[in-house]
């Protein structure tokens, strides 16, 4: 584990009352150097001091997209390190107005596609059946460990209050732990409507850790394949293996407050390493200094740690920390951004609105500001377009650390399943293939849930169809010929009703049951929905789906724990021949997936004898 070393803060009034030519020497007189670092100390609370298997927890739990609803989405997903720990994806939310390519746009982040309180997909008045947008761009959680309010609008206290019981669990210095609650019940960024606490545990309890993930570093690697379990992951971590929303929370918060940028260029050359930055770097460190920048982004974080105005948006779009105060003097106030790592990152503002540095000097020097609250630090200033080259080059390269922009440790992780680079999601659209229905319309499917073994959460949604038509999901071990494919088994008849759209839909859940038997099966999926207007159904387009087990080929698995509570014992078996009487699909164990046979009972019987690994 980094150690986390003690530094000092410089007073931005100690800069300013400097003459501007002696500032560069003044900040090297007052750096504290001690441990190497200038950076002040990462304090946890009391009540959650950092161990090392702590630290590995949240670090697991921090790239697990099992955490959310439908396993699309970790913490990961919208804090990439090559990004600064931003979100390097650009993704436009319409804004207020609901038009795109307007003024009030903002370049969020991708969520999840919205899901009611029984996790099927719902139309979503804004992003339909597609995946919604932050109405926020993703802070970095790089250096978040150094402040005591977390969110744009600091509504993530350094008070702790226990998500169960609503009392102070910890106080002081556990901001990180009051922000890790919050995304796993949001309903933009991981969660079905309604979503709690007890269901975000149980499936925890049950999944096995990392498996979306690949290329997994040693320290999570060993950790999971060592434990294999998130119980016993939390035992190692907390005691005992009881997991619980604060659990994950402060796991998560002992993970990001090793998160410490403290090696860039600028650190060096302050520390005394007259070439650490280039000529062109120190110039551009003068013109932060000469044009007050240091009044709001205060070395050596970077950042004071305030709220202001800086008059980018009309107020009335986003009142930012009015809505956690109820002061209307902080209308349109956003917490001033720390600048380590400021280089990497590709969108800029609480809006995101901003794509590049050279947008927000020309911002800052230009009249373009919306005056209302506004801070009285940000009009007046006036920068030469030289001196505006510079200044964006010590930003962009003197205050990256490169262990962050190559993801080395502590910055290191796995790739995740929904990764941009990823060669497949394990689901794709096979072109050429469904019919539309009697009014032209070609009924539309969703096909975004992982195909992972031993998921209870796999579904494939329906939309672009009337209210109340009838519809039945097929597959079939068979690529289609021509739009459609020839059906081998039935996988979920429903009627397509949504309260919150005009039109149709449907989820069918297709839970795929812990068999390392059906890793690599293939199947095609597609939706038929009857059509009284035609003789023939109406046609989705075909899926392909590949199962598949994931991180640790399936071995940190146990098939015949068949009730998931972690103990094998006579009641698995008495649950699993309910299941499969039932037809249930958890019991379809082995291939051909959909036929229930004496292989089902076959590979049960084996596997329990064989015992858990």
């Amino acid at each position: 584990m980094p150690k986390i070393r003690p530094g000092r803060a410089v007073p931005a009034a100690a800069l300013l009352a400097a003459p501007a030519a002696l500032g560069l020497a003044m900040f090297r007189a007052t750096a504290d150097t001690r441990g190497g670092s200038l950076l002040p100390d990462v304090v946890p609370p009391s009540g959650n001091p950092i161990t090392e298997e702590k630290r590995v927890l949240g670090k697991i739990l921090f790239y697990e997209e099992q955490l959310s609803t439908d396993n699309t989405t970790a913490c990961a997903t919208c804090h990439q390190f090559d990004a600064g720990g931003a979100d390097k994806r650009i993704a436009r939310n319409p804004g207020p107005d609901g038009v795109e390519q307007t003024p009030d746009d903002i370049l969020g982040s991708f969520g999840v596609i919205r899901q009611n309180a029984e996790r099927a997909y719902s139309h979503d008045g804004v992003f339909g059946f597609d995946r919604q947008i932050t109405a926020r761009s993703a802070p970095p959680v790089v250096n978040a460990a150094l402040s005591f309010e977390l969110f744009w609008d600091g509504r993530a206290s350094d008070v702790f209050m226990d998500p169960i019981t609503d009392e102070p669990l910890l106080v002081g210095f556990a901001a990180l732990e009051s922000q890790s609650v919050a995304p796993p019940r949001n309903t933009v960024e991981m969660a079905h409507a309604d979503r709690d606490w007890a269901s975000i545990a149980a499936k925890l309890a049950h999944a096995r850790p990392l498996a979306l993930t690949r290329d997994v570093p040693p320290d999570m690697r060993d950790a999971v394949l060592d434990a294999r379990t998130y119980p016993e992951l939390f035992e190692r971590a907390f005691g005992d293996p009881e997991i619980t929303p604060a659990r994950i929370a402060m796991a998560l918060a002992t993970y990001q407050r090793t998160l410490i940028s403290d090696q860039t260029p600028w650190d060096r050359f302050i520390l005394g390493d007259p070439t650490a930055m280039t000529p062109q770097e120190q110039r551009g460190w003068q013109v932060f200094i000469n044009e007050r920048c240091t009044i709001c982004h205060v070395p050596p974080i970077f950042t004071d740690n305030t709220f202001r105005n800086i008059g980018l948006r009309p107020i009335a779009e986003d009142r930012g920390r009015e809505n956690v105060t109820g002061d209307q003097f902080d209308a349109g106030k956003f917490k001033v951004p720390g600048l380590r790592n400021v280089g990497l990152k590709s969108t800029f503002m609480h809006t995101g609105g901003l794509t590049s540095l050279t947008e927000v000097i020309d911002f800052y020097s230009g009249d373009d500001h919306f005056l209302e609250n506004i801070d009285p630090f940000i009009p007046g200033i006036n920068i030469s377009p030289q001196d505006r080259v510079d200044l964006v080059e010590f930003l962009r390269t003197g205050l990256t650390d490169p262990r962050v922009a190559q993801r080395a440790f502590p910055f290191d992780g796995p790739s995740l399943f929904f990764n941009a680079d990823a060669p497949s999601h394990g689901i794709d659209i096979v072109p050429g293939t469904g019919r539309p229905d009697s009014t032209g319309r070609v009924p539309a499917i969703v096909a975004w849930s992982p195909p992972l073994i031993g998921s209870d959460d796999f579904k494939i949604g329906l939309y672009e169809v009337a209210q109340g038509s009838p519809a039945t999901l097929v597959g079939s071990t068979n690529p289609p010929t021509g739009p459609a494919i020839s059906p081998d088994f039935i996988i979920a008849q429903t009627t397509a009703v949504d309260p919150a759209g005009s039109d149709g839909a449907a989820t069918a859940f297709w839970p795929i049951p812990f068999s390392p038997a059906l890793d690599g099966q293939v199947y095609y999926l597609q939706w038929q929905v009857a059509d009284t207007a035609q003789t023939e159904p109406a046609l989705s387009e075909v899926v392909r789906v590949e199962f598949f087990c994931g991180f640790g080929d399936c071995a940190t698995g146990c098939l015949p724990d068949f009730n998931r509570d972690q103990a094998l014992t006579f009641q698995d078996i008495v649950d699993f021949l309910d299941a499969y009487t039932a037809g249930d699909r958890a019991a379809d164990l082995a291939a051909p997936v959909g036929t229930f046979n004496f292989f089902d009972i076959a590979t049960f019987i084996s596997a329990y004898s064989n015992g858990c690994p």
